[in-house]
């Protein structure tokens, strides 16, 4: 018996497959020092967790509307109205199990064979796989360090087809932590409405920006593009939720319809724990988000100024997420022993398995000159993480 050829386009995801060997070496007693996955190191704040202790004890454990409660469709209502300027009805929310299942449920509900979906690299590892699953082709543009990895108009029109369904856009972005400002956001929005396709927006690290600068969401700019526009969120990286796998999205009610059918036949609702959860870290105290981004904010400058005074090593100050993202190119051609490093992939391997450092190679992300690297971990770990790439790049000849 043969698998699907859908099964077989696609590939295991590699930020996931890194942090699983990382802790299988770990779990042998291996110091590995841990920059690959995309994970807050934060536990989820007390009023939170102390939510869903009372969703347990009042019997809050049964099935909820597959789309999500009516109250916790409210607060994320009023989310996107204070956070975002987004005025939205209960029937253009849906919630799901995660920002990626809002993100596989959009790809279901949209796309079909023969159309095109334009996926900005560097990106998120998913997208690619998630517009394979789902009979259409990803259409990769290429970014460039010296426009902060950010598409332009001219990039964005020279990609456009009449098959062209979507625009995947992601900002605060993943890996490189670049964001767009307004008038970037403009120029796009108007290149789609002119050209008729939709944008599929992944704001989940919105809450993770630095240097002063405002995040903006692209729907918020005018009703055309909010008619086009699909805005994707979450709780996993904003309030250390990861596991509770809460995300939502937001868009045109007939989208967000078939998304809440689709959902009904493979998952049906959300954890209903999680969800009295979610509500509490909606409208509960917001004091823990500054405190931790403040708390990365120190990390990530360390980071970036320890890997731009490493030899060959270039890396851009990210203004979002949590993600360093520095070149290493120049360390291809070099050697350790007889293992010749000619890809992220080698270097990722290299420093995994000779210096006991998990990070992410670029060529999963679309861009084989860098590799990334998470500082969602501690100071401690980040200085002796840093100390032994430094010692490991040095000793390549």
């Amino acid at each position: 018996m043969k698998l699907s050829k859908r099964s077989n386009s696609i590939k295991p995801s590699p930020t996931l497959a890194i942090d699983a060997r990382a802790k299988a070496l770990k779990a042998q007693g291996v110091d590995i020092v841990n920059f690959g996955v995309g994970e807050p190191d934060f536990d989820t704040p007390e009023n939170i967790k102390e939510a869903a202790k009372r969703a347990i004890e009042s019997g809050f454990t049964k099935y909820t509307p597959v789309g999500g409660t009516d109250e916790l469709k409210e607060a994320i209502i009023e989310k996107f109205k204070k956070d975002n300027a987004l005025s939205y009805a209960k029937d253009e929310v849906v919630v799901s199990c995660g920002a990626k299942h809002s993100l596989y449920n959009i790809a279901q509900a949209l796309f079909e064979a023969g159309d095109e979906v334009l996926i900005p690299a560097p990106y998120w590892v998913s997208y690619p796989d998630q517009v394979l699953l789902n009979d259409a082709v990803p259409v990769i543009i290429k970014t460039e360090e010296e426009n902060s990895f950010k598409i332009t108009p001219e990039l964005l029109k020279a990609n456009i087809s009449g098959k062209t369904k979507a625009l995947i856009l992601n900002s605060p972005s993943n890996p490189t932590g670049c964001a767009y400002d307004r008038a970037s956001l403009e120029a796009i929005a108007g290149t789609a409405v002119k050209n008729d396709f939709y944008i599929i927006s992944d704001e989940i690290y919105e809450k993770l920006i630095y240097d002063g600068f405002s995040h903006i969401s692209i729907a918020s700019l005018g009703d055309e593009i909010k008619q086009r526009t699909i805005t994707v969120n979450g709780l996993s990286k904003s309030h250390a939720m990861t596991g509770w796998r809460i995300g939502f999205a937001a868009g045109p009610k007939n989208i967000i319809s078939a998304m809440t059918n689709i959902q009904s036949q493979s998952t049906s609702n959300p954890a209903s724990i999680s969800q009295k959860a979610a509500l509490e870290a909606l409208k509960g105290s917001q004091d823990f988000v500054p405190k931790m981004v403040s708390e990365f904010d120190k990390r990530r400058l360390y980071m970036i100024e320890r890997l731009n005074n490493m030899k060959g090593v270039s890396c851009l100050r990210p203004v979002g997420a949590f993600y360093a993202f520095p070149n290493v190119s120049s360390c291809y051609g070099r050697r350790f022993n007889d293992k010749m490093i000619s890809s992220s992939f080698d270097l990722s391997s290299y420093l995994l398995e000779e210096a006991n450092i998990a990070v992410v190679p670029g060529g999963a992300f679309g861009d084989d000159k860098y590799i990334r690297l998470s500082y969602a971990t501690s100071m401690e770990n980040i200085q002796k993480g840093l100390d032994r790439i430094e010692a490991a790049l040095s000793a390549l000849k």
